[in-house]
């Protein structure tokens, strides 16, 4: 996956993300929703996270298809 196909998933994603925030800003956020905006939310970590590690590859004149997608404990566990 390219740098332009990352980001638009990241796109997508956010879109998705900001629809899944306005029905919970007008109460209309059922648990399917919740759990949705979760996997959407760890989806958007991972593919800013594959596009950062693409970037530093390219940066050290490394093969950026290198970069590999890590899993969700890897991504939300940065600050723990």
């Amino acid at each position: 996956m390219d740098d332009e196909a990352v980001m638009g998933r990241i796109e997508e994603l956010v879109a998705e993300e900001h629809r899944l925030l306005e029905k919970g800003d007008g109460g209309e956020m059922s648990d399917v929703d919740h759990a949705r905006l979760k996997e959407v939310q760890v989806g958007l970590d991972r593919f800013w996270d594959l596009l950062r590690q693409r970037r530093a590859l390219r940066e050290y004149g490394r093969d950026p298809d290198e970069a590999s997608s890590r899993d969700e404990g890897t991504v939300e566990g940065y600050l723990n």
